[in-house]
């Protein structure tokens, strides 16, 4: 009965109406009570529960399904289960992953008595020897050294109460230099972790954002796919600039939805709480957009993550990179939501940065086309963005999607082989909002190319970033840097090489110079955004860094 419960569920999940809502209240009080045969079948009630809660047909079907996700780690067959269920981010099962450091700090922080290493791993124990003399006391350096013993059972040594993680985790911590040399050390350590289960500990079952839009879901959900233009020119219901307090919020849940799924976002690890947008597009979807802190920010485009939401449960995320006019985009639905609403979703997405950040002409690059990404190949990524409009401009590309196109006209039934998919997957594909413009990729290596070359000119290290730095307030017509703030400093000294090699400086006017600097303390300010208006407003500037790839 049970399994017929389920299988009816899984059908009339994504139905809607009076009667439907009656079904599902019915099959969910009795998986509710069921005790589930497989790890398999409660894997699947999971996902039901979870995409339910995304789109709720009422108040009544919300209240079921948040009960039953609530209490989802103390069912019995989840316990029974749990071992087979471990890495499906399921509240009450382990999760195990080789995390980078940010996480890994962000995890042994918060969550220290669950956060544990893995001690199967040959390669890493290894490493692990090489590295604890580094971060151990004197002592228990030198006494590591005489070779009593390996580098784990020493650690348990040490350790005391705390975790080999934890105890790990804050020695890292504690190293002379900056954020860049810890992540360095660590992440080349690359030790596998164990996240234990707990019950606040990141999990798919009750990712939520309570204060995101609220909407129940009375017809048929919209899996047709958009009119880009027409989308983008719809702009959100509302963008809000959250708190502090709310900001950090959402990047836990997006932090944990990373977590949970054995993925890494690096606009996530390092996100400012004091960037964070939500932008609420109507019916229950948003989109909570991160920037990131100032010193982890690229040096020429505005990086943002953004956390697709739905009734606050987390449906993908997306990676926002804005330079000008033109927004390179990194889109991913989770499984338990692909075959929803993507298409609708990454329409509303183009509309947000259209509206945000101003752009008008987007990219999506080759890995998430399938390039050296395998669930890319699988999922056909490269037709799902041709279908919506976008296209390619390499000439490999172009041929190889008119060869298809022909032999799709003549089997409408077939499907493209791994190996095509590959090959087109090789190339940036393009859409522009704008009839009759063709914008291409920015062409930003060539500016950084001037500014290696500068600094090789002048010898490559500190010196000549001094010499360069001072270049840079001449060109600018500063006397100096005072009234900037340390993060402004950093900036300027990251983007003295690019201004003291901007082709033709001693042409443009005194004030397009003097702006530079302008420029400059808005990439190194609280929220990015002030930096996209700001050099888009310098167009002799932007063509100077970005230029344009014809054929991306």
């Amino acid at each position: 009965m049970a399994a017929r419960d389920l299988a009816r569920l899984e059908g009339i999940k994504a139905d809607y109406g009076e009667t439907v809502a009656a079904d599902k209240i019915a099959r969910l009080d009795s998986l509710e009570k069921a005790r589930l045969r497989t790890a398999a079948q409660v894997a699947r009630l999971h996902e039901v529960l979870c995409f339910l809660r995304a789109y709720p047909d009422d108040r009544k079907v919300l209240a079921r399904v948040a009960r039953m996700l609530d209490g989802f780690d103390r069912r019995p067959d989840l316990r029974r289960h749990r071992r087979a269920l471990a890495d499906s981010g399921i509240a009450g099962t382990a999760i195990h992953y080789r995390f980078f450091w940010s996480t890994a700090l962000w995890l042994a922080t918060r969550w220290p008595g669950q956060l544990t290493l893995g001690r199967d791993d040959e390669e890493a124990a290894a490493n692990l020897d090489k590295a604890l003399p580094l971060v151990a006391p004197a002592a228990a350096a030198e006494w590591f050294n005489a070779g009593t013993l390996p580098s784990l059972p020493a650690i348990d040594r040490l350790r005391g109460r705390r975790t080999d993680a934890a105890w790990l985790v804050e020695r890292v911590a504690a190293m002379p230099g900056d954020g860049f040399t810890r992540e360095a050390f660590a992440d080349a350590i690359d030790t596998p972790f164990t996240l234990a289960p707990g019950r606040d500990t990141p999990s798919r079952t009750r990712a939520l954002l309570a204060f995101a839009p609220r909407a129940f879901q009375s017809g048929p959900l919209e899996r047709g796919r958009p009119d880009l233009r027409v989308a983008a020119a719809s702009p959100p219901r509302g963008v809000r600039l959250l708190s502090a307090r709310e900001g950090a919020a959402v990047i836990e849940l997006a932090r944990g939805a990373m977590v949970t799924r054995q993925r890494d976002l690096m606009a996530f690890e390092y996100a400012d709480p004091r960037d964070v947008r939500l932008v609420d597009d109507g019916e229950g979807l948003a989109f909570a957009l991160c920037g990131v802190v100032p010193e982890r920010r690229y040096l020429l485009p505005a990086l943002y993550g953004g956390l697709t939401l739905r009734n606050g449960v987390p449906l993908g995320y997306s990676q926002i990179e804005v330079l000008g006019r033109h927004a390179s985009l990194a889109f991913n639905t989770f499984a338990t939501f692909r075959g929803a609403e993507a298409a609708r979703v990454f329409g509303r997405l183009v509309a947000a940065t259209r509206h945000v950040f101003g752009a008008t002409s987007f990219s999506v690059e080759p890995y998430q086309l399938g390039d050296g990404n395998e669930e890319g190949i699988e999922s056909g990524a490269w037709w799902f963005y041709y279908k919506l409009g976008f296209r390619p401009r390499a000439g490999e590309a172009l041929r190889h999607v008119r060869h298809e196109l022909a032999r799709m006209r003549a089997r409408p039934a077939r499907r493209s082989t791994a190996r095509v998919l590959r090959i087109l997957a090789r190339h940036h594909v393009f859409f522009d909002l704008e009839p009759g413009q063709h914008r291409g990729l920015p062409a930003t290596q060539q500016a950084l190319a001037r500014a290696v070359a500068a600094l090789a000119r002048h010898g490559g290290g500190q010196d000549a970033l001094a010499a360069l730095e001072r270049d840079a307030l001449r060109i600018t017509g500063l006397a100096s840097l005072a009234g900037f703030s340390r993060e402004e400093r950093r900036m300027w000294s990251r983007w003295a090489p690019l201004v003291a090699s901007l082709p033709g400086i001693t042409r443009w006017t005194a004030a397009e110079r003097r702006a530079i600097a302008d420029v400059v303390r808005a990439k190194a300010a609280r929220r990015e955004t002030g930096y996209v208006t700001r050099l888009a407003a310098h167009p002799r500037l932007l063509r100077a860094l970005a230029g344009a790839d014809a054929d991306g």
